[in-house]
C-alpha cells in the first residue's frame, strides 16, 4: 500500500513536469507512428509514381512526394522504427557492457581502474560521428554495422557515469555497514550500488537514445547507416539536397522529424532528472 501510494505521488510529481510531459507525448507518439507502420502506411513505400513525383503537401499526400513519386509521410512513418530499433540497441549495448565495467572499476580500484579510464579518455578522443564512420568503412555500410558503430562509442559513456555515480555511493554508511557485515564487493555492488545509481542510468539511457537517433541519421545521410529499399530520415535529407530549390518539402519534413524526435528525448530525459533528483528540485 506504502509502496503504491509512493509510485502515485511519483507519476503526478512527473507528470506535473512540463519538460517531462511534452517529452512524454513525443515519445509517445514516436513509437505508436513506429509501432503503425508495421501494420499500415498511406502508401507503399516502395511504390515509384514518377508521373506523381515532387508534388507539395495536398489531401492525398499530406506531406507531399519525393522525386520517385514516393509518399513522405510513408517513408517517415518507416524510417521511424529504423531510429528506434537502431539507437535502442546500441544504448542496450553501451549500457550491457559500460555499467559493468565502470561498476567494477570503482569496486576495485588501482590498476585496474586507472587501465579502464584511459582506455575511455582514449575512445572520447574520437568523436562519435567519426568513430561510427570508420567502423562502417571498415565493416562496410548498414543498419547491423551503424548499430554496432553507436554502441561502441556508448560504453565509455556509461562507464564513466557508472563509475563516478558507485564512487559517491561506496562511502555511504549502508555500504560500510554492509562491508562490516561481512559482504563482498561484488554483493554489495549487486544488492546496495546499482540499485541506488538506477535513476541516473535511466536518464543518461534516455540522453543515449536521443544521441542514437542522431547518430544514425548522420550515419544514413553519408550512405553508411541503413541501405535502400529501408527507409532513413538521414538519406531523405540526402536525396533532398540536390532538390531543395525545387521540393523544399523534401528536406523540411524528415528534417523536422529529426528535430522534434531529439528535442522530445531530450526534453524527457531533462524532466526524469528533475523528478528523479530531489536535490536538483531543491535547487531549482
Amino acid at each position: 500500500m506504502i509502496r503504491a501510494t509512493a509510485w502515485r505521488g511519483n507519476l503526478l510529481k512527473a507528470l506535473a513536469n512540463r519538460s517531462f510531459l511534452i517529452g512524454l507525448i513525443i515519445t509517445i507518439f514516436l513509437a505508436l507512428m513506429a509501432a503503425l507502420s508495421f501494420f499500415w502506411t498511406p502508401y507503399a513505400v516502395g511504390t515509384f509514381d514518377i508521373v506523381g513525383k515532387l508534388k507539395p503537401s495536398s489531401a492525398a499526400h499530406w506531406l507531399g512526394t519525393d522525386h520517385f513519386g514516393r509518399d513522405i509521410l510513408s517513408m517517415i512513418m518507416v524510417g521511424s522504427r529504423n531510429s528506434i530499433a537502431v539507437a535502442f540497441v546500441s544504448v542496450v549495448i553501451g549500457a550491457g557492457i559500460g555499467v559493468p565495467l565502470g561498476l567494477w572499476a570503482a569496486a576495485r580500484g588501482g590498476v585496474i581502474d586507472e587501465v579502464l579510464m584511459r582506455f575511455n579518455d582514449l575512445v572520447f578522443a574520437f568523436p562519435a560521428l567519426l568513430s561510427a564512420v570508420m567502423i562502417t568503412a571498415v565493416f562496410g555500410p548498414g543498419a547491423i554495422n551503424a548499430i554496432i558503430a553507436i554502441g561502441i562509442f556508448n560504453i565509455p559513456v556509461f562507464a564513466r557515469v557508472a563509475r563516478g555515480a558507485a564512487l559517491s555511493l561506496w562511502p555511504r554508511e549502508y555500504v560500510l555497514a554492509a562491508r562490516a557485515s561481512g559482504k563482498g564487493a561484488g554483493r554489495i555492488t549487486a544488492e546496495h550500488i546499482l540499485p541506488n545509481m538506477m535513476n541516473l542510468l535511466v536518464v543518461q539511457s534516455t540522453i543515449q537514445f536521443s544521441l542514437g537517433i542522431l547518430a544514425e541519421a548522420g550515419l544514413s545521410y553519408v550512405g553508411l547507416g541503413s541501405q535502400p529499399p529501408m527507409p532513413s530520415w538521414g538519406r531523405m535529407l540526402f536525396e533532398a539536397q540536390t532538390m531543395i530549390s525545387m521540393a523544399p518539402h523534401m528536406a523540411l519534413f524528415p528534417g523536422l522529424a529529426i528535430v522534434i524526435t531529439v528535442l522530445g528525448l531530450n526534453l524527457l530525459g531533462d524532466g526524469l532528472r528533475d523528478v528523479l533528483d530531489p536535490k536538483l528540485r531543491r535547487e531549482r
